[in-house]
């Protein structure tokens, strides 16, 4: 009827533009490869083609139409087209079909050039570190495990680790900017000498795997650390800072040190910590005295975690006297460990650990703790006026974080005029602002700040000159034998003199003789001094017994014969809580 021909030619017409106008290209071809209809879709993708200078996408299309009606099997491909700096990526679904006894193919295409994009993006991060470039930990994993699976048991490779020294002061000093640039310019100058066969993989940080493979021997990795240990004496030009770098480096050997990667990963990690507590800034083959070591480390390690979970820290106090007239100015507070069997341990054996850790902020807080609960022994003992010394880290010091909740704790207590933070003077010269974003929190609450160690560190008179704070604690190097050595004696009355033109305290560390003593009363005008010489630490259950600490008490002691004093005042540690 004239009415259905009508109705039928319109719904064609629908579709012929329904066809046009989808976002997918379309194309038809017959038994030729001729194109019986192509949309506009598909049009601006054959014209991107031909004018990327790239095959044209018609006669691939013609191609493939002749292959599938040859096999009558459907194929799905991706089709890549560059075009100046853009790339555009095609999901194209090629389909033989039959329709009124015409063997015809149907292709259509979509465009994934954002979902590739974005796939790529995943690979890059999970595969690629960000920052310079190198293979993740998996891509060294992944190839460290090949090599072992498809070992001929003749191959020979080397896994090293190694870690930038000293980068936690270069981020601090510098900025995390300039030190992000340096691992940059670290990682390439490491890539310099590599085969095509090498990997070089950024795992974490300031630690980086090198596989080296393969290796004839142990000679070839000594030659080749040597190479990079000869780059890296040359400075780093970042931003106008000049910045020397080293690396301490641990290497392990398959199979002499290991047949799966985790094995050989870790053997390798424990030979660079041998370098880091040898100096660092060399390398080590691990052997079989590392392990006994690394399992010692772990031990100290679980035992100091469950120390905080039994609360098994303590505090012993020192005082500061004031060596005219024998009274107590204040005191400092050291945490102590009482082990398993109840046996006090120095700060040595786990300050340093606990710092590595991050476990050195709960112990700070363990203290001031200690401290509050023990205020009226304190009082008794030592006198309420006696100010009252805490120790904090260099790396707490620069923490922002960290030090608004201890300032919001001290607060807390009720009497934060009572309080000195201790700080080394690293504190004060890294770019952690600590003096300009961190003091005046503290100086807001009336909290004290004392320089400790001074002398031992980063010292010059010119540092001290811009240093704001209320005290300055000379180290124990410059007062032994002080009566003994006059070169030390010039600088100490250097100290002395600026320390006073600036408005701060001088303390002296560690007297334990009666010479030292003498010297520091009849030739400066040193008023404070703490040591062994005039008391030890004492404890909280010493101090429930102990009578006062006054002037008369202190009288006496100040007039014993040297040899009663202490023979062997050591510290293993930076710090000493």
């Amino acid at each position: 009827m004239p009415g259905n021909e009508g109705n039928s030619s319109d719904e064609l017409r629908i579709l012929r533009d329904l066809l046009r106008l989808l976002p997918s290209g379309v194309t038809v071809q017959d038994e030729r490869g001729e194109f019986l209809m192509v949309n506009e879709a598909a049009a601006a993708q054959m014209q991107l083609a031909a004018n990327s200078g790239q095959p044209s996408q018609i006669d691939n299309r013609h191609e493939t139409c002749l292959e599938l009606l040859r096999n009558g099997e459907p194929v799905v491909l991706e089709e890549a087209v560059t075009c100046g700096a853009s790339k555009h990526v095609y999901l194209t679904s090629h389909r033989p079909v039959q329709i009124a006894g015409r063997n015809l193919v149907i292709s259509a295409s979509a465009d994934i050039t954002e979902q590739k994009a974005f796939e790529d993006q995943l690979f890059r991060s999970a595969y690629y570190d960000e920052l310079t470039g190198l293979p993740t930990r998996r891509v060294i994993e992944h190839r460290v495990n090949s090599l072992i699976n498809h070992d001929d048991a003749q191959g020979q490779f080397a896994l090293a680790f190694l870690d930038l020294d000293n980068f936690k002061h270069i981020n601090d000093y510098y900025g995390h900017t300039i030190g992000d640039a340096l691992l940059v310019e670290f990682s390439k100058r490491l890539g310099l000498s590599l085969r095509e066969t090498d990997i070089l993989s950024r795992i974490s940080g300031d630690e980086f795997l090198l596989l080296l493979n393969p290796i004839g021997g142990d000679h070839e990795v000594i030659e080749f650390i040597r190479t990079v240990q000869g780059r890296l004496k040359a400075p780093f030009f970042i931003e106008e800072s000049e910045i020397f770098a080293s690396t301490s480096i641990g290497v392990s050997l398959y199979p002499q040190h290991g047949r799966s990667y985790e094995a050989l990963r870790q053997n390798a990690d424990i030979a660079m910590y041998r370098v880091k507590n040898l100096g660092k800034g060399s390398a080590a083959f691990f052997d079989a005295s590392m392990e006994r070591e690394a399992l010692a480390r772990m031990k100290v390690e679980q035992s100091l975690r469950l120390a905080i979970l039994e609360k098994r820290f303590c505090c012993a106090f020192q005082a500061k006297v004031d060596i005219r007239t024998q009274e107590v100015k204040g005191i400092e507070a050291l945490v102590r460990l009482r082990d398993g069997d109840g046996v006090i341990q120095a700060p040595g054996t786990f300050i340093n650990l606990a710092v590595e850790l991050g476990l050195i902020d709960e112990l700070t807080h363990v203290v001031l703790a200690d401290i509050v609960k023990s205020i009226d022994l304190i009082n008794e003992t030592f006198g309420p006026n006696a100010t009252i010394s805490i120790n904090v880290a260099a790396r707490q010091a620069g923490n922002l974080e960290f030090m608004r909740s201890f300032a919001r704790a001290i607060e807390e207590t009720g009497f934060p005029r009572r309080f000195m933070i201790e700080v080394t003077e690293d504190a004060f010269v890294a770019k952690s602002h600590f003096q300009d974003h961190i003091l005046p929190i503290l100086r807001k609450i009336g909290v004290g700040i004392s320089i400790d160690d001074f002398g031992s560190g980063y010292s010059s008179l010119s540092a001290l000159a811009d240093i704001t704070a209320d005290e300055i604690k000379i180290d124990r190097s410059f007062i032994t034998d002080i009566h003994k050595r006059p070169r030390s004696q010039g600088i100490l009355r250097a100290i002395e003199s600026l320390s006073e033109a600036l408005g701060m305290t001088v303390i002296a560390e560690g007297i334990e003789s009666h010479e030292e003593l003498a010297y520091l009363q009849a030739a400066t005008k040193i008023r404070y001094a703490q040591g062994y010489y005039f008391a030890k630490p004492i404890f909280l259950e010493d101090m429930k017994s102990a009578p006062p600490l006054t002037s008369e008490s202190r009288a006496s002691m100040a007039a014993r014969p040297a040899q009663e004093t202490r023979v062997a005042y050591s510290r293993a540690s930076g710090y000493r809580r």
